[in-house]
C-alpha cells in the first residue's frame, strides 16, 4: 500500500511535465493574444520626436482613416530591416503610418530615420516606456492596425516582412477600411 502512495507524487510530476513540455510545441507559439484587440487605442498625449516630426494624438487615431502604429527604436535590428515594408505601407491610400519611438534618444531616432527612411506621418516619443505599457507592447518592433474610429483591429509582434505585409497587415487594413 505504501508503494502506491509514493508513486502518486511521481505520477503527478510526470503529468505536469508532459503538459509543460507539450506547450513548447503548441501550433502557434509566437501568437500572443492582446487584450486590446477590438478595443479603443490608448488615449495618450505624448511629445513629438523633434521640431520636424509632431506626435500623433488620439484625434489622429479617430480621424476616419486607418492608422498603422509601429513601435520601433534606433537600437532595434529588426526595425531597420522592416523599413522597406513600412515605406510601402505609407504609400497605401487612406492609411496613415505613425511611429512610436520606444526608450530612444531623439537624436538617435532622427539619425536612424535619416539612414533607413522615414515612413511616418507623425512620430511620438515614449521616453520611459510607459506608453508602450498602455499599448500592451512586449518588445520592439510591434505594429498595430487601428480603424478610423480608433479601435485596434490587429496587433503584430515582430518584424514586418513582405509576407506579413501581404498576408496580415494589408488584409487587416482593407477589412478596417471596409467597415468604417
Amino acid at each position: 500500500m505504501n508503494r502506491w502512495i509514493t508513486l502518486i507524487p511521481v505520477a503527478a510530476f510526470a503529468v505536469l511535465a508532459f503538459f509543460l513540455f507539450k506547450s513548447l510545441w503548441s501550433p502557434q507559439p509566437d501568437v500572443i493574444p492582446s487584450a486590446l484587440i477590438n478595443k479603443p487605442a490608448p488615449r495618450l498625449v505624448l511629445p513629438g520626436l523633434d521640431a520636424q516630426s509632431a506626435a500623433f494624438t488620439p484625434a489622429d487615431l479617430t480621424a476616419g482613416h486607418v492608422s498603422v502604429v509601429n513601435v520601433f527604436a534606433s537600437w532595434c535590428a529588426p526595425c531597420r530591416l522592416e523599413a522597406v515594408q513600412l515605406n510601402t505601407l505609407a504609400k497605401l491610400p487612406g492609411v496613415a503610418v505613425y511611429g512610436l519611438a520606444q526608450k530612444d534618444k531623439p537624436a538617435a531616432t532622427r539619425a536612424f530615420l535619416d539612414e533607413v527612411g522615414n515612413p511616418f506621418a507623425r512620430i511620438a516619443r515614449d521616453d520611459d516606456g510607459s506608453a508602450s505599457i498602455e499599448w500592451g507592447v512586449y518588445g520592439v518592433p510591434e505594429t498595430y492596425v487601428v480603424d478610423g474610429k480608433g479601435i485596434i483591429r490587429l496587433k503584430y509582434i515582430g518584424q514586418v516582412t513582405e509576407t506579413v505585409l501581404a498576408e496580415q497587415l494589408v488584409p487587416a487594413i482593407k477589412a478596417a477600411q471596409a467597415n468604417p
